[in-house]
């Protein structure tokens, strides 16, 4: 019986955990990324790939292909190929099975319904029966992971979820526009106020970040570094460039997929199977 093709837009981290558990269950999943993907939670997304030719998590292997030709052999590995296509234009040319947008924009980016026999949309932006099949919600409480099929997700509140008491507070924007040097790394344990990163208005040559022209980035909470953008990224100012997680005990968590992660490929999962099996 021939596998199912699923296509996933996007691989950050929730992405990451929709992509690992079809995988894991058997699907053939081809993710698409932009270029220059901007995951905090490096650790655990497989659009890293996109810069390191390979992102493992959790004994899984996205392997970064530039032709769909590579996609098949890829697949025969065992691995899950990973293409920068931010506009889906593979989609049209392979005809999947299945299309799971999970950018996590909070909006849709042309994702639409005639895509592929079932299209889901992850989080706000997406309206089942509109643009897509089926929502999946993404925003943390009762209704997390809860898959709809008429209507929308939650709007986006632009409060980050709560873990240990704290939500907007655990989460760093840039106070500058530029590039960033990381003075710590993901997985550091720090203080409040403690310095973790730099930010240079421009590249110093040969990407030494040795003068006193930059703005420093601080831990707004006691903690561990969750996430933090990857090292000479650019961005505006307010962009998001960090995360704490102020459970010091929980430092395998930076390393491993999140229960958020895991509950909404869970429903995605679900929903895949449930087409098949009509099918």
């Amino acid at each position: 019986m021939q596998k199912l093709l699923i296509i996933c837009r996007g691989a950050g981290d929730l992405a990451t955990g929709i992509i690992h558990r079809l995988h894991r269950a058997g699907y053939n999943v081809l993710a698409l990324e932009t270029d220059h993907p901007a995951a905090i939670r490096r650790q655990v997304s497989f659009c890293e790939a996109v810069y390191e030719g390979t992102a493992c998590i959790e004994g899984v292997t996205a392997r970064r292909i530039d032709e769909l030709s590579q996609m098949q052999q890829v697949f025969d590995a065992g691995e899950i190929p990973l293409m920068v296509d931010p506009a889906g234009e593979s989609i049209a040319q392979l005809h999947p099975d299945i299309v799971v947008d999970a950018i996590i924009a909070k909006k849709n980016l042309g994702t639409t319904m005639d895509m592929a026999p079932l299209v889901i949309g992850v989080g706000p932006g997406f309206t089942a029966e509109v643009d897509v099949h089926l929502v999946v919600e993404s925003m943390r409480g009762h209704n997390l992971a809860r898959i709809i099929e008429h209507g929308s997700a939650l709007p986006n509140t632009g409060t980050p979820g709560n873990i240990g008491g704290y939500t907007s507070e655990r989460v760093i924007h840039a106070p500058a526009a530029g590039y960033i040097h990381n003075i710590r790394a993901i997985g550091d344990v720090v203080e409040q106020r403690e310095e973790i990163a730099r930010i240079y208005e421009n590249m110093p040559e040969e990407g030494s970040f040795d003068t006193d022209a930059y703005t420093s980035v601080y831990a707004t909470i006691p903690g561990i570094i969750r996430g933090l953008i990857r090292e000479e990224y650019h961005f505006p100012k307010g962009f998001k460039i960090a995360d704490i997680d102020p459970r010091k005990s929980e430092l395998s968590n930076c390393f491993t997929i999140s229960d958020k992660a895991r509950s909404i490929g869970g429903s995605v999962l679900e929903a895949v199977c449930a087409y098949e099996h009509r099918s």
